[in-house]
């Protein structure tokens, strides 16, 4: 079921809205709709990258082990010149 929502907009940014509609080649409505659908889908990517960032905070202040930036660092500069170094060991976080 589709409800009507009423959208309160100065003139100036109906203008901006229509005139971007046009060159896009769709009406203003299907415009406004792309817009809040696309800028909905990059808030909840967002919110969900917080949130895998927060549970791996958590896991490895909880004592998981980690990567140290330096040894990773010259993994990856040996891969990208086609080299295939040993992985680095994962450790407790220093602290």
């Amino acid at each position: 079921m589709t409800q009507t929502t009423t959208l309160r907009l100065d003139e100036a940014l109906k203008a901006r809205i229509a005139a971007a509609a046009e060159r896009a080649g769709t009406s203003a409505h299907a415009f406004m709709l792309d817009a809040i659908a696309t800028t909905l889908d990059q808030a909840e990517q967002a919110a969900a990258f917080a949130q895998v960032a927060e549970t791996r905070w958590a896991n490895l202040v909880a004592g998981g082990d980690s990567l140290g930036w330096d040894e990773t660092r010259a993994w990856l500069e040996a891969r990208a010149r086609g080299e295939t170094p040993p992985r680095p060991a994962p450790r407790p976080p220093a602290g």
